[in-house]
């Protein structure tokens, strides 16, 4: 990616690296109160976007460290300015951190009460303040919630009034996106310095609801360098290729290849040549393996079916997608292999991926190869690729992508709620596109497909890959509004959408004054 693309994206921070942040504003000759910062940042948003005309009764529940010091300085100024406020602390006051200890202070200093457990009787709260544990909850010691804080996080989670989290969901990994013991399902999550990993991948976007990001304004003349960004429309649009030219033909958008489709899984072949066809290639070849592969694609006659041995002489290629409905028969072992010998970037999906998994030698000419290849798996795929279980790869998907990516130097998008995209280079890409709509067959080949069509293009392997993601996740958005909900929603519709809004950014994106884009 280009130092432009950086400085267009919004980074992620690791638990690590904000607590290195936090420990250099420490260090600073004037440093900053970035607690009672905190603290008035989720007060101020509690009042002015979720309780602008009334004044709530709120519910906090502060836990035993910083995030609890964050919430003691919240209820502090929602008290303040006149509202009722309950706070609920449990453990041990002389055992809370300096900083937390002198917000609980400032708590009792202007008349306010700490309760030792939720009131049984008092039910009119409007609103929830979740400051419980945020990012001090430590799975790397396996201490999933339990005791008070369980039965308060699953109380507060039965009641029909916004919760909101403070810096993170309680409950919640920051950096992983698991669950320890049960979680906060926040409404609103207002994080604190940067956005963190957790927020966006795995169980995140269920527990977190709409996320703003207060950075507390810390100013530091060398700040750490992050390698994790978010994938979002703001970095969308740096990646955007140029309207066409006037003067141009199909040679001018590349040629895309598709090998695949055994017998009894033709359509995947298919449903990635579609895709690639629709998002732009000039011209998309089919190879199928079935022996009673059709001579023609009656409903897409534009695709060129071909056998394997045709499609791989055919030049020039410029992206070759090996995977989709290719089985694991000896032919497709063969010409897989045949593919990872070839000069041809690639994108494997499906059973490319498992082939892969299978035979070490094919894992070790991939890892060797000198031209780009994407890899596109899913989490039980991404298990088999590293030879663990799925469990393994959702219980950290972060490593587990770089891992991959490493091993193989390949990029990759590990799949999935908050789908990861790496760079061979250690870069990562949080996606923030998508839904539940996505989990149906062929939404993969459709991914694939696109990820072709934009290399075939012109873009280089991390933009094609990153544009792809994004605009896959975003059609099906579009398609979860069109149809509320998305129960039913069919691969091959994403593809239409997908163009549409392909065709929306790139022209609105070049001249927004263009009367063409209104009418996409």
């Amino acid at each position: 990616m280009s130092m432009k693309n950086m400085m267009t994206a919004d980074p992620v921070l690791l638990t690590a690296e904000i607590r290195a942040l936090e420990h250099l504003t420490a260090l600073l000759p004037e440093p900053p109160q970035l607690m009672e910062k905190a603290g008035l940042a989720a007060a101020q948003i509690i009042r002015d976007q979720l309780h602008k005309e009334s004044n709530p009764h709120v519910l906090v529940l502060a836990g035993p460290g910083n995030n609890g010091g964050d919430a003691f300085v919240a209820a502090r100024y929602l008290k303040e300015w006149g509202n009722a406020v309950t706070v609920v602390f449990h453990g041990d006051r002389n055992r809370v951190p300096p900083d937390a200890k002198l917000a609980m202070q400032a708590w009792l200093d202007i008349g306010g009460e700490i309760l030792a457990d939720m009131p049984d009787g008092d039910r009119n709260w409007d609103t929830v303040i979740d400051g419980i544990f945020g990012i001090g909850l430590n799975p790397s010691q396996s201490r999933p919630i339990e005791g008070k804080y369980r039965e308060w996080v699953n109380t507060v989670n039965r009641m029909n009034i916004p919760i909101v989290s403070l810096d993170v969901p309680s409950g919640l990994g920051s950096d992983d996106g698991c669950i320890y013991g049960t979680a906060i399902r926040a409404a609103l999550t207002v994080t604190f310095i940067g956005l963190k990993p957790g927020l966006f991948t795995n169980f995140g976007p269920e527990c977190c609801g709409t996320i703003v990001l207060r950075d507390l304004n810390i100013l530091l003349s060398s700040p750490p360098h992050p390698h994790i960004w978010l994938l979002n429309q703001k970095l969308m649009h740096s990646l955007l290729p140029p309207p066409r030219p006037v003067n141009s033909h199909k040679g001018s958008f590349g040629n895309v290849a598709i090998l695949g489709g055994s017998t009894g899984m033709i359509g995947a072949a298919l449903m990635a040549g579609r895709s690639a066809l629709h998002l732009g290639a000039g011209r998309v070849y089919l190879g199928l393996l079935a022996e009673n592969a059709p001579p023609v694609d009656f409903s897409q006659p534009e695709l060129m079916l071909c056998a394997p041995s045709e499609l791989l002489t055919l030049s020039p290629l410029n992206c070759l997608v090996v995977g989709p409905g290719l089985g694991q028969s000896a032919q497709a072992l063969l010409w897989l292999e045949t593919a990872l010998n070839s000069e041809f970037t690639l994108v494997l999906d499906a059973d490319a991926l498992n082939l892969i998994a299978l035979h070490p030698d094919l894992a070790r000419n991939l890892s060797q190869r000198n031209v780009p290849a994407i890899l596109t798996p899913h989490p039980a795929e991404a298990a088999r690729l590293l030879n663990t279980d799925t469990a393994t790869i959702q219980n950290d998907r972060m490593h587990a992508v770089h891992q991959i990516s490493r091993s193989f130097n390949c990029y990759v998008v590990l799949k999935g709620a908050g789908s990861i995209c790496c760079f061979p280079d250690g870069k990562r890409y949080l996606n923030t596109s998508g839904n539940p709509g996505l989990s149906t067959a062929g939404t993969g080949d459709v991914l694939a497909g696109i990820i072709g069509a934009l290399i075939a293009q012109g873009l280089n392997p991390g933009q094609a890959l990153l544009l792809a993601v994004y605009l896959h996740g975003t059609a099906a958005d579009y398609l979860l509004q069109k149809n509320h909900g998305p129960l039913g929603m069919i691969a091959s519709e994403v593809i239409g959408v997908a163009r549409l809004l392909l065709n929306k950014w790139i022209y609105q994106n070049a001249n927004p004054s263009n009367p063409l884009h209104e009418t996409l």
